[in-house]
Order: structure tokens, then sequence, then C-alpha cells
């Protein structure tokens, strides 16, 4: 890396510029500004190696870096500026530190002499970040600067992994540092980075109670797939013929087509056939899930008092909404690996009979789904949708799900084929806009991949911006708009639980097509169904970037897979 040939030492922007490249960080998703001069001179100047994708909203940028973790295993990097650009940042960092996803944001600052002095774009970084984060630091110094990147990378992607952030005041970026502190240890580059097992008594009281049950269900969050545990926990469904069921950010965890599969279970893509699995156990053992509200139902379903057992890396998430008979704290896969050693040593193991549940819990829910996938009605429903895009993707294709209408319907009927992240939503804190900017970062993530992002129309509103960048790379990320004029999820609440007093809910229908052809997007509009499907199979073999606008039944009217509105 050539830097400043005049000195031995480098810039704090250097250095900082120096540490990315030495943790193996290969782009950088972010947005210019004043405070940011420093750091953006020495990626200009420096043989780095990396790609900076320039974002047209700094919180897009936290969602691209996101969406980049999720399908490469590796830490995502944003960056912003001060004042205006920190607080932009801040949606997308939540997200990610709540579903325990490694990104580090880093946000230049007013310099540390002008602090207090009512600089322009001055505030209180540390305090803005602190609750948002799982770390978070200010370098004050030049001194401390180097320390603080390691650490900021460290924690990002050790146990429970999460987003950190470190605010750059102007002139540490400026100033001079030791070359010999900007080294890099790539091992904290990634996921996972530093894994430990549960200790060898709990698991084996896991085992015990798992083996003791009859009915015995395994509900699987994100956590599993953080982890890397796809393979032992096939290993264990299959040995113990066990049902699997997962939360929506579980999926991946086992394919959907797998015998021993329920799919996702909950008050958000859950069923009444896979509920009665679930209501039907008399033992239920969560894997890195943390048995939330939309997971259990409102903690109805499993129901208080059933036999639990519970596996998570992070101390908090245990017993937290159940009574736990036994707990197991580490790495999920670890612990899964010694669950099966376990097992393959248990001679007279039993066999629950998982397969044939869940065969015929499926086979109940896809006869309703199948009624409505194939309505030549208008508007056109999301089943018809849900059916049209599973038919058009390769089983390896990557789908990004806005947490409004798009998520239930996917969450419920899109039958993931695949271990790993090839269908996932922001299910954290549900914020509109990530499908379109998280998609971004999936295909940069995996440019030989298909990539879709499906949205509501109110979702569009929020990042379509975005399509400048889209287009600018040339990413052939195809977009899909469920189009129907209003915030459906909130509507559909006011429907069923407050009276149908609908208050502020409904927009104009915006000509969504004809905006993203604006910006160079290729793009149709649907109103039929019966040219749902050849007008997809156009979009997603477009050689470039494409969008879909699909006029569709409004969430309150349609029988979205949501316990409390079918309740």
């Amino acid at each position: 890396m050539e830097g400043d040939q005049t000195s031995n030492a480098m810039s704090g922007a250097e250095a900082v510029v120096t540490q990315l490249a030495g943790h193996g960080v290969e782009h950088i998703f972010g947005l210019c500004g004043d405070t940011s001069l420093p750091f953006y001179d020495a990626l200009a100047r420096l043989n780095h190696g990396m790609a900076h994708i320039l974002t047209r909203d700094e919180r897009s940028a936290g969602y691209m870096a996101d969406g980049y973790a999720r399908v490469t295993r590796k830490i995502g990097i944003c960056e912003g500026p001060s004042g205006g650009g920190a607080t932009y940042m801040t949606p997308g960092l939540v997200e990610a530190n709540e579903s325990s996803i490694p990104v580090l944001s880093m946000t230049t600052d007013v310099s540390t002499a002008a602090a207090g002095r009512f600089p322009l774009t001055e505030l209180d970084q540390k305090a803005l970040f602190a609750p948002l984060t799982k770390w978070n630091a200010l370098a004050n110094s030049p001194a401390t600067l180097c320390t603080l990147m390691r650490s900021a990378f460290r924690q990002a992607t050790s146990p429970r992994m999460g987003a950190t952030h470190l605010a750059l005041p102007f002139d540490v970026q400026k100033a001079a540092v030791d070359p010999q502190e900007a080294w890099a240890d790539p091992r904290f580059g990634a996921m996972s980075a530093l894994r430990f097992a549960p200790d060898a008594g709990d698991i084996e009281a896991v085992y015990q109670a798992l083996i003791s049950a009859k009915r015995p269900v395994v509900i699987c969050g994100g956590g599993l797939g953080l982890a890397g545990g796809e393979a032992a926990l096939r290993q264990l469904a299959e040995g113990l013929d066990l049902v699997v069921a997962t939360t929506i950010s579980g999926q991946g965890c086992l394919p959907e087509t797998h015998a021993n599969c329920l799919g996702v279970v909950g008050s958000n893509g859950g069923v009444p056939a896979t509920r009665a699995v679930v209501d039907a156990a008399d033992f239920i053992l969560f894997i890195g899930c943390r048995a939330g509200s939309v997971t259990t139902e409102r903690w109805r379903s499993p129901k208080p008092g059933v036999a639990t057992a519970h596996i998570d890396v992070d101390p908090a998430a245990l017993q937290a909404a159940y009574h736990s008979q036994a707990l197991a704290l580490g790495d999920a896969d670890l612990a899964l690996q010694a669950l099966v050693t376990l097992m393959q040593g248990h001679k007279g193991r039993p066999k629950f009979g998982g397969a044939e549940r869940v065969a015929a819990a499926k086979a109940e829910k896809f006869a309703a789904f199948e009624a409505l996938a194939k309505s030549h009605e208008r508007p056109i429903k999301p089943e018809r949708i849900v059916a049209s895009l599973r038919q058009a993707l390769s089983d390896d294709a990557i789908v990004v799900a806005d947490p409004g209408t798009p998520c239930p319907y996917l969450s419920a009927y899109f039958e993931v084929r695949a271990t790993g992240k090839t269908l996932f939503s922001n299910r954290a804190h549900g914020a509109l806009g990530y499908s379109l900017a998280a998609a971004v970062g999936a295909q940069i993530g995996q440019p030989n991949r298909q990539v879709v992002s499906v949205m509501g129309d109110g979702s569009f509103g929020f990042t379509v911006g975005e399509l400048e960048t889209v287009v600018r790379l040339g990413l052939p990320i195809t977009f899909i708009v469920l189009s129907n004029g209003i915030f459906g999820w909130i509507k559909a609440g006011q429907k069923t639980g407050f009276g149908e007093r609908y208050f502020s809910v409904d927009f104009s229908r915006s000509q969504h097509a004809a905006i993203a052809e604006a910006y160079g997007v290729k793009t149709w509009s649907v109103e039929d169904p019966r040219a749902l499907d050849g007008v997809l199979a156009q979009a997603i073999g477009h050689d470039g970037p494409s969008l879909v606008d699909i006029i569709t039944q409004p969430l309150p009217e349609a029988r979205a897979p949501v316990s409390e509105w079918v309740a």
C-alpha cells in the first residue's frame, strides 16, 4: 500500500484504510460529507483493493452493509459524515444489531478542538449510537485510533455478533499515526470469529430432556444459520426424526422441501396447521432463537407451561420467555455437533415420527394456498405472485422481502429449497424501505446469483432514490412492487382490532414502472394474473436492473398468514 513517501508516519485516515483492507474488507457502502474529506482522500490515494459504493442515503448504506453481511458471512462496512449523516445511519445499525448481523459503521465527526464551540453538524455521536449498537466509541486521539478500529471489528464478529460504531473526528483523521500500530487480524473480518462450546453437562441435560419427550418440536432462529449449524441440524433431525420449525430469520436452516422441516411458525408466516403441531408438542427445543412475541404468537404458542430447553450464544435470551428445564450457553453449531455425538452414541435412541406430522401439516397448509395461488381474480392475489415467483427463480436465488405485505406471504409459502440465506427480511425492527437497499448489498456480495427485492408501494417510496445507484452500478436486480395504495399492515390492524376505523393509511397509487424507467430501469406493469408468469420470466432474465409493478389485492382484503387477523 502506497502512502505519504515523505514521512514514516501515516495519517489517521490512512491508518483506517490500511486496517480496513487488513481485515479483508472488499466493499464499503457510504455517502460523502465535509468531515469525511480526509478519509475519502486516503481512499482515493492508497492502493488498497477495496471498492467504495456511493449510496444516495446513509440509511441505505446501513441496509446495504446488512444485506451484504447476510449473504457473504463477512462483516458489512458502512460510513457517513457527521450531523445528518450520522442520524440517517441509525436505522440500519439498530436492525443489524438486534438481528446479530456484524456491521461496522464509521461516521466522521467535527474536530476535537472545535467540540463544544458550536461547529456545524456537531452532535454527541457516542451518546446517539450507544443504545443502538453492541459497541461504540469516539476516537478522540490518534494514539488510540488503531486500537479502537481493531476493537470495532472484534466486537462486531464475536459472540453475540452485532453492529459497532466508531466516530472519526476530522483532526484525528489528519493527525500522524505510527504505521506499526495499523495492524489487523483478518479473522475478525468474518462471522463467528471466536466461538465457544456449551458446557458438556448442559448439553447432556438438553439431550436427555429431548429424548425423554414423546412429541418434541425444535424451533430454530437466525442464530443457527449465523453459526453455520445447518449440517449438524440435519443430522440431528434425521437421526431422531424430529419436527423442525423455524422463525422467519431461521429460514434456510433446513430446506423447506426436507421431510422434517415444518417451515415458519408464529404470528407472521405461520398458519393454523403449523401452529397445531407446535401446540401439540410436549417439549420444545429452541436453538438460536429468542422465543420472542412473533415466534410464539405473544407467548401463547408454545403454550405456557410446556417443557422447554434452550440453546443460545446470548445469555440474555435464555429463559427470557419460557422457564426451560435445560439450558446451554454457546455457539449453536458446536452445540448441535455435541448433540449429534450424543445421539450417535445412543444405541436405543427414539424415533419421534416428525416427518409424518410435518407431511400432514404441509398438506393442509398448501391445499389452502394453492386454491388462492391459481386464482385469476383482479387485483392479483399475493398468493398468485408468490407461486409465480417461486416458479421463475432458481433454488439458490436470493429474495429480500420488506416487512410489510410481502413478508408473511413469502415466509409462509415461498418454499426455501436450499440451506443458507436465500430468503430474508428485516425482522428485528421491521422498518419499511429495507428490501431495495439490502438487495443491493446482497447482489454486490453475490454477483453471480439471482437477486430479487420484493416490496410494497409504501416501502418503494422510502428508498426509490437508490435506483440511481442500481443503474449506475449496472446491478441485475429484479424489483417487484406490490401496489395497492395503502400502508397495508396498519390498515389490516385497524380492520381487525379497531372496528374498521381507518385513519391516515391510504395514499395515492404511483406509477412505479414509469418512475423506475426514468432512472433507466427496464420495467413492466401487470394487472392481469394471466400475464404474470411471462412478465416475471422476462424481468428475471433481463441482463440489467428490472422492475415489475403489480396491482395487488390490498392486505385488509386478503387472507394473509397473520394469526391476529385470521382470528
